[in-house]
């Protein structure tokens, strides 16, 4: 078996892992976390040993990353699974945030205690499957007379590597265009469908007391995840198709991108939030009326069903291209498993049984995987009822990925700079994106 992640050995980012644990406080920027991180009040957490099985039944362990109330939606389906197998205790163990579940997975793979199932942020899925830690699902598809064709296809770009399947979509969610559309109609304006639109809007939203803005026109959480998706709507590719090069700096988009924000940012048209806790900022902001739109993951469209005033879901604007990426966890099966068929089986319920995945789905707001719950009763009546939610899943005929990368994390890392070098500090958005390129190049070559 490989023990590399990308360049590094597996006992060397262990230790990377151990240190980054033992430093100050860990980031809180919306990229690094799932929706909430607040361990629910019913389940295990790396900080508490998680209960044993009854005698005679075989144990899954399985790691997380959802806290709060989604994680409360988490244990609940765990427990229906236990209720429906009398011969498997799946044991449920939130371990932070999608970072801090990924450093953990990391030391446990090298010490041999990993998990037998784990949720995995899927832009971490290649590193893992790189390492050859990960087990192939084809056969226990095969098994179960399922398919990679079974599931939606917008939603499988991290789940083939090295022509394994190695994880399968979970807890998936794109990010959408919110609208306070009492606000735009009280000003006789439209939901937006492009950049152009959206910045007439925006600016028309606009509203000022002298030097300070009293509402914004349109803001969007801290996350390189909208920006990405921007930047395939204007024609470029995160990375190229071939992983070893950038696709949006030399061509012009980069620039493009970051100078349409720097526009609408000067006239108050967008408001952009500060790193931390950025999400609860402009989310609050959002409910409060001191901005009209607003771009958030679909994840999170229950917060918004108590706001006074209508609510609607929209595409994100297009420039050239219609695009969205895609967010959200998948579920894997670690090859170190000595329970596979027990593993296996609940991952199939999960995806496969109504009160698996697709309760979970619809207590949450996440996006339903398989096609078979697109089309149940159950998805069909509450897309009726909350249309919003319909809008999310239709989205996903733009879905695109384009920052697949044993090296995204360093990636990102360096681009998360340019983002606050720009957007923050001022800085010249030409000699920003050349800066990042020199990076970024010097990241991929060494892969």
């Amino acid at each position: 078996m490989k023990t590399k992640f990308g360049s590094m050995t597996l006992a060397g980012i262990m230790m990377a892992g151990l240190v980054a644990g033992c430093s100050s406080n860990a980031s809180n920027n919306d990229t690094k976390t799932a929706e909430g991180t607040k361990a629910p009040s019913n389940a295990a957490t790396s900080t508490t040993p998680a209960p044993a099985a009854p005698a005679g039944k075989v144990t899954i362990q399985f790691w997380h990353s959802l806290g709060g109330k989604t994680g409360e939606y988490m244990q609940a389906m765990i427990d229906r699974f236990n209720a429906s197998h009398p011969n498997i205790e799946v044991v449920g163990t939130f371990q932070g945030s999608y970072d801090a579940t990924s450093t953990k997975l990391q030391q446990s793979i090298a010490a041999n205690t990993a998990p037998d199932v784990t949720m995995l942020e899927r832009a971490s899925v290649q590193q893992y499957a790189d390492a050859e830690v990960l087990e192939d699902l084809t056969p226990f598809l095969k098994k179960s007379n399922m398919s990679a064709d079974d599931f939606v296809p917008g939603l499988m770009g991290h789940s083939t590597f090295n022509k394994k399947l190695v994880s399968l979509p979970f807890n998936r969610s794109t990010p959408i265009f919110y609208v306070n559309k009492d606000m735009l109609d009280s000003k006789g304006l439209k939901v937006p469908t492009n950049w152009d639109e959206m910045k007439q809007v925006a600016n028309a939203l606009v509203e000022k007391n002298g030097s300070e803005y009293k509402r914004y026109g349109v803001t969007m959480v801290y996350d390189s995840w909208y920006i990405l998706g921007m930047i395939s709507q204007a024609g470029g590719k995160f990375l190229n198709d071939d992983g070893k090069s950038l696709g949006f700096v030399d061509n012009g988009v980069g620039e493009k991108v970051f100078g349409f924000l720097k526009d609408m940012q000067s006239t108050g048209a967008l408001f952009y939030p500060p790193a931390e806790n950025s999400g609860s900022i402009v989310g609050q902001m959002f409910l409060d009326g001191k901005v009209g739109m607003l771009y958030q993951s679909t994840g999170v469209m229950g917060t918004f069903n108590d706001a006074k005033f209508k609510v609607v879901t929209a595409f994100l604007p297009q420039d050239k291209n219609a695009a969205t990426p895609t967010g959200g966890g998948n579920i894997t099966m670690l090859a170190q498993s000595k329970q596979k068929d027990a593993a296996w089986e609940f991952i199939r319920w999960a995806e496969t049984d109504p009160q698996g995945d697709q309760q979970f789905i619809i207590d949450t707001g996440y996006l339903p995987p398989t096609k078979k719950m697109v089309e149940s009763q159950q998805i069909k009546d509450l897309w009726a009822k909350e249309p919003n939610r319909k809008i999310a899943y239709d989205q996903l005929k733009n879905a695109v990925d384009t920052n697949k990368s044993v090296v995204w994390p360093e990636l990102s890392k360096e681009f998360n700079a340019a983002m606050q070098a720009i957007l923050y500090d001022s800085k010249d958005i030409k000699s920003t994106m050349a800066n990042f390129k020199k990076e970024a190049d010097r990241i991929l070559s060494a892969k």
